[in-house]
């Protein structure tokens, strides 16, 4: 299943890619001084400031390789299983209720533009980042639509090739790819700022026999009275739906 010439989540290669998990920790990155962290999307646990160690890396280097005057905003990395379900479900109900004549399948598909099938979601596996560019002084700069907006409420500018595109904002696009793809890192085509290592995705974009990271438990501590699937939905009412 492609749209585009983008390999959608849904598409049974993604899911045929098999998984040779390396056993990498989730990593805090948070602790690192280079990242600036948006906590307008963090959660009671901190779950989502984390990724596996070997992204952080990458991570991390492509912050260093990017150019004077830019910095990496960090959105989320790590998204509980639970969550993750949460959020699919969600938008493919909303999907299904707006497009009533659409089959199962093509609600599937169409929901895997933005936010990918629980069982593969390379979020749950530590293994992707939504990350943005600030500047300097740590404003957010001018991508063209928000980080994590739909295709229906974007019109389409959350696809990272999108025509019409501003000047200014395809060229930040240009610089932040730049940077992720020099550290190893692959772009998911319909959203700008998700960016993988690792994964079933990655392993399918770059031709590599499997994947080095699979869906992860968070083994974190919940706050009290923050129960995972009391949490999830809590969330979800506040935060926008991805990949």
């Amino acid at each position: 299943m492609s749209e585009g010439g983008i390999v959608l989540m849904s598409d049974p290669q993604v899911a045929a890619v098999p998984v040779r998990e390396c056993g990498e920790p989730l990593v805090d990155v948070r602790s690192a001084s280079q990242l600036l962290i948006d906590q307008r999307r963090s959660d009671p646990a901190g779950a989502f400031a984390h990724l596996r160690e070997g992204v952080a890396e990458r991570l991390f280097a492509a912050r260093r390789a990017l150019p004077a005057g830019y910095q990496l905003l960090f959105v989320e990395g790590y998204r509980p299983l639970a969550l993750q379900r949460t959020y699919f479900e969600r938008y493919a109900g909303t999907l299904a209720a707006a497009q009533p004549e659409w089959s199962a399948e093509r609600v599937r598909e169409a929901a895997s533009r933005f936010v990918s099938p629980p069982e593969i979601a390379p979020h749950s596996a530590g293994a992707a980042v939504d990350v943005t560019l600030a500047d300097a002084d740590g404003v957010e700069l001018d991508m063209g639509t928000w980080v994590n907006a739909n295709p229906e409420e974007s019109e389409g500018l959350c696809y990272t090739d999108a025509e019409g595109l501003g000047e200014q904002a395809r060229a930040h696009r240009g610089i932040l790819g730049s940077a992720l793809g020099l550290a190893g890192f692959v772009n998911y085509g319909t959203e700008f700022w998700h960016w993988s290592f690792g994964d079933r995705y990655w392993a399918l974009a770059t031709g590599t026999p499997a994947a080095l990271y699979g869906p992860k438990e968070w083994s974190g501590v919940w706050p009290a009275g923050a129960e995972r699937g009391r949490h999830a939905a809590r969330v979800s009412t506040h935060f926008r739906f991805h990949v």
